[in-house]
């Protein structure tokens, strides 16, 4: 049994296979089109997947598709009428380009199976995708389930609990009123891209004081006793389409926003930190109902406002959840994954559960496949007998390297196998790196990746966190010794690293604890600001040497500049 998921109506589009229940392989079409956060449909994608897996287009039984086109299409048409005047830039949005794409993918479908082999089709609803998808790859067996984002069809928000293959809707918001969209236009107010630099305003809040414009901001977004988004559209112009998320109300209230090269002002830092705590709030509101209502353990959360690793922390720590589980695709480009799974466990009523708590679903490259791509570039370099403790030493020569290993990992976090790695008891490293390497905003964190049995050591947590998904406090006796993964703010978005999902990583920390007395690095992207993470060897090369890397280690060989 063959599935072929697919996420192409929204951005982050991507494709995987599920053999039998196994995910065999999922990739993001960004990843090869250099396009970071793509809205192309995910051709490229595809044919790796189905290369990978060892298949063609006519050994595929399922298509699951991450939309329902048709969904909730009488409650846009009522929306849409609401809007007298501005509904051109609706029906652009929401019927034009709606029709196009699914045009778009309907001469795929039948390029691609042009006879009677065509395989079955399914349409999975967005938000489905997003939260049924993500615990039916989750360990529990019964959790509560929220999902959010800016919008999925018509859904913002879908709250309930998971048992079995039993699900329960207890709320759901719609479009306009949206957690994802609030945030969007606080990232919009900073000067950053919305709905693509979301991550730039999580960073900056710690900066500013929430206090300032808490209650203005507090006001703005509403949950309701039922775990119901209300968000005051007076203070925003996204609910028209507009190409700001911004009006005038909130401009008059929170003061003027920052051009995206101008410098910061306080209120910029105050609108950031505001938002974030709001964002916070609201969710740690909507678990409380989801305690009251479910008497699930555990809760899974799914979605793109699910990357937001200080809420994560904070219903962690404030929550009665035993623990969370967010895959680490939580964003748009995780739906292929959760509509495959919703076909092959709900649609076709397979009972065996797959966990997903290996991220490194993306393509490998042999030592022979390195190889040639070094020669072809006529590249001096070294193989290693012994790359973890060699590279163990590079990072305590205070060297910056890049790390090409294994299978790419899936989502937005570098996890270990196409990573950038330093030492992080070195103060000045972090200025460096930003300097010289990722030429990004000075006040953005860089993130560590611990082994799992030394996390309580070093960080205030219980849980692992295995996808980088989770901010949680550093120990107040081991900030000092770890100063370039530690935030403004005393915290760290914490990746813990488990020997039995990746050893040569889990083994690379090791050595470098056995030199430094720290089992930490710090793990940042392999790529540059703007560009997605690296994918194939070729584009590992051109990285190491348009930067200020100063080492690459691919598989099993070392290469220096000369």
């Amino acid at each position: 049994m063959i599935i072929l998921g697919i996420n192409y109506f929204y951005h982050d589009t991507s494709a995987c296979i599920v053999r039998d229940g196994e995910l065999v392989v999922a990739l993001e079409e960004e990843r090869f089109t250099r396009q970071k956060h793509t809205w192309g449909f995910p051709l490229q994608a595809i044919a790796r997947a189905l290369q990978a897996a060892g298949v063609g287009p006519t050994d595929v039984d399922h298509v699951a598709v991450s939309i329902d086109p048709s969904k909730d299409w009488q409650k846009k048409l009522a929306y849409g009428l609401t809007l007298g005047t501005r509904v051109v830039p609706f029906l652009k949005h929401e019927v034009l380009r709606a029709w196009n794409r699914q045009r778009e993918f309907n001469h795929r479908f039948r390029a691609t199976w042009p006879g009677a082999k065509s395989p079955r089709l399914h349409n999975v609803s967005h938000h489905l995708s997003h939260i049924v998808g993500s615990f039916l790859v989750s360990p529990f067996e019964r959790a509560a389930s929220l999902s959010l984002d800016g919008s999925g069809e018509w859904f913002t928000t879908w709250m309930g609990e998971a048992d079995g293959r039993t699900f329960t809707c207890f709320s759901e918001s719609y479009f306009p009123h949206s957690l994802g969209s609030f945030y969007e236009a606080a990232t919009e107010f900073c000067g950053f891209t919305p709905n693509y630099d979301e991550g730039k305003t999580m960073g900056l809040a710690p900066f500013g004081d929430p206090n300032r414009f808490y209650r203005q901001m507090s006001e703005l977004v509403r949950v309701d006793a039922e775990g119901r988004l209300t968000v005051d559209q007076s203070y925003f112009s996204y609910g028209n389409w507009s190409a700001k998320r911004i009006g005038p109300r909130y401009v008059a209230a929170f003061g003027e926003p920052r051009g995206a090269s101008a410098p910061f002002a306080d209120h910029h830092h105050d609108v950031a930190a505001a938002a974030q705590r709001v964002l916070e709030d609201r969710v740690i509101e909507m678990c409380r109902i989801l305690e009251r209502r479910s008497t699930a353990e555990y809760v899974v959360i799914g979605g793109g406002v699910a990357l937001n690793s200080v809420m994560n922390g904070r219903i962690l720590r404030e929550c009665r959840f035993k623990d969370i589980y967010v895959m680490p695709a939580a964003g748009d480009n995780g739906t292929s994954i959760g509509a495959a799974y919703y076909v092959y466990n709900q649609v076709l009523g397979k009972p065996d559960r797959h966990w997903h708590n290996n991220p490194y679903t993306g393509l490998g490259y042999s030592n022979d496949e390195i190889e040639l791509a070094l020669k072809e570039c006529k590249l001096p370099y070294t193989r290693s007998n012994q790359v973890e403790k060699d590279t163990a030493q590079l990072l305590r020569d205070g060297e910056i390297v890049a790390w090409f290993q294994g299978r790419s990992e899936i989502g937005p976090r570098a996890l270990g196998n196409r990573s950038i790695l330093c030492d992080p008891t070195l103060p000045h490293i972090k200025d460096k790196i930003n300097a010289q390497v990722k030429h990004r905003e000075a006040y953005r964190p860089f993130a560590p990746s611990a082994i799992t049995e030394v996390r309580q050591e070093f960080f205030e947590i219980e849980v692992e966190a295995p996808f980088m998904l989770n901010v949680c406090m550093v120990r107040p006796a081991k900030m000092s010794v770890l100063p370039a993964i530690t935030h403004v703010d005393g915290t760290a978005r914490l990746q813990t690293v488990r020997a039995e999902v990746n050893p040569r990583y889990h083994a690379l920390i090791t050595e470098f604890g056995k030199l430094s007395g720290v089992p930490v690095v710090l793990n940042t992207s392999f790529n540059i600001m703007g560009e997605p993470m690296v994918e194939h060897p070729l584009q590992a090369i051109r990285c190491f040497y348009s930067t200020g890397l100063d080492v690459l280690v691919i598989g099993d060989f070392i290469v220096r500049k000369h």
